[in-house]
């Protein structure tokens, strides 16, 4: 998902730009930080006090000239109003969040207004055309066969989330002025994949087939997770 961000990045910003980019949910930083290591600009939003340390641990490992551009802020993603003007920054990141989130058309249309003309919107999103995959790959066709009618599931977490369809989230970006340029597959072959499972010595050439299967059709369509990115106009 990192590389397939940084293409889209680099496709419509000029090299050497420092961007103004806003990681709403941005857990325990790691997508935050790596743009900050690129030398933008980060103001990452987080309302998981645990989260929060995590982040904070990790800033504070870094460089000087690192820890300048980045900033946390305790707070709601759903409530971007509140902490910023309209048009702040040229890229919003919403990676993971919106399964946790009931009622997301609210929170995208507050994520559309921080963005500046030409900005870009990462959304990280459950497939919810691809939900019945997991079980049935793995042998519980009575949780496949549940699946293909609900965008409702358990996380490997426990928690009851729910589930996003491209063609919805389509609407909806284009409803907010933000209307989708490209989508990938993420977690492709390796969703069934244990936790807590060995990197394995070919990590490389895994990491190829899935950056390649998600941006082939008809492998993308069924990933575990959808990477969308839309344009402010």
């Amino acid at each position: 998902m990192a590389r397939q961000l940084d293409e889209q990045i680099v496709g419509r910003f000029p090299v050497g730009r420092r961007l103004r980019v806003l990681d709403v949910g941005m857990g325990q930083g790691t997508q935050a930080l790596q743009l900050a290591r690129a030398g933008h600009e980060v103001t990452g939003l987080e309302q998981d006090a645990t989260m929060i340390a995590a982040a904070r641990e990790s800033l504070a490992g870094e460089p000087e000239g690192i820890r300048e551009r980045m900033r946390i802020i305790e707070g709601d993603g759903r409530d971007t109003g509140v902490h910023f003007l309209p048009g702040s920054f040229d890229v919003v990141l919403c990676h993971g969040v919106l399964m946790y989130v009931e009622e997301p058309d609210p929170l995208l249309a507050g994520l559309a207004r921080m963005l500046a003309p030409g900005g870009l919107l990462s959304l990280l999103v459950r497939n919810g055309d691809a939900l019945a995959l997991r079980p049935g790959l793995s042998g519980d066709w009575a949780g496949a066969l549940a699946a293909f009618d609900t965008v409702a599931y358990r996380n490997r977490l426990g928690l009851d989330v729910r589930a996003d369809r491209l063609k919805d989230l389509t609407a909806t970006l284009a409803g907010i002025g933000a209307p989708l340029h490209a989508w990938y597959g993420v977690r492709v072959f390796t969703d069934t994949a244990a936790d807590g499972a060995e990197v394995p010595a070919d990590v490389e050439t895994l990491l190829a087939v899935e950056e390649r299967a998600g941006r082939t059709d008809p492998y993308r369509g069924v990933a575990a997770l959808l990477h969308l990115c839309g344009v402010r106009g």
